[in-house]
């Protein structure tokens, strides 16, 4: 006599094939995640290098003898007034007004990396002090230049901005 089959054996099986479903889903959504957060990094250093070449870039031109002239154009911007901000600082869009783009075409970027040299007032810069701690002035005859950089990586959504200070 054949014993009645109740059909738990099809269940268990369900059961099991619907839990090795989510955990399959559940392991794409984390891979997809982990590509994402990639991708983003790997924009996001882009965009890094890119102000970083705009920095050497300024830097380059502050190494020049003689100095171009602080007027307001391609990027060369006059030491601001004591009351006034940074240009930087003043305007959300600088890099469309005032900066100067840099001379080679870098590849994979949504837009080529800008700078902005200003000239700073005559002075110490603020939070420096003596290195050598004897009291002397710090580079009392040297000019001072703020170079701010702007790269974009492979869209527009990865932005970096790096600032230096330039003493020549």
């Amino acid at each position: 006599m054949k014993a009645r089959q109740r059909g738990a054996t099809l269940i268990i099986s369900l059961l099991v094939l619907t839990l090795m479903t989510l955990i399959g889903v559940t392991a794409m959504q984390s891979r997809i995640l982990e590509e994402k957060m990639a991708g983003n990094l790997q924009e996001q250093q882009r965009a890094f290098q890119a102000a970083e070449a705009a920095l050497r870039a300024g830097e380059a031109l502050l190494a020049q003898d003689p100095l171009p002239a602080f007027d307001g154009d391609n990027g060369l911007l006059p030491a601001p007034a004591a009351a006034e901000l940074p240009y930087w600082r003043r305007e959300a869009d600088w890099w469309r007004h005032h900066a100067a783009s840099c001379s080679g075409a870098l590849a994979g970027v949504a837009e080529q990396p800008r700078y902005v040299i200003e000239e700073l007032p005559a002075g110490p810069v603020a939070g420096e002090t003596d290195s050598l701690a004897l009291g002397s002035p710090v580079w009392p005859s040297a000019r001072t230049f703020r170079i701010t950089a702007r790269g974009v990586g492979g869209s527009e959504a990865a932005v970096a901005l790096l600032q230096t200070t330039y003493r020549r």
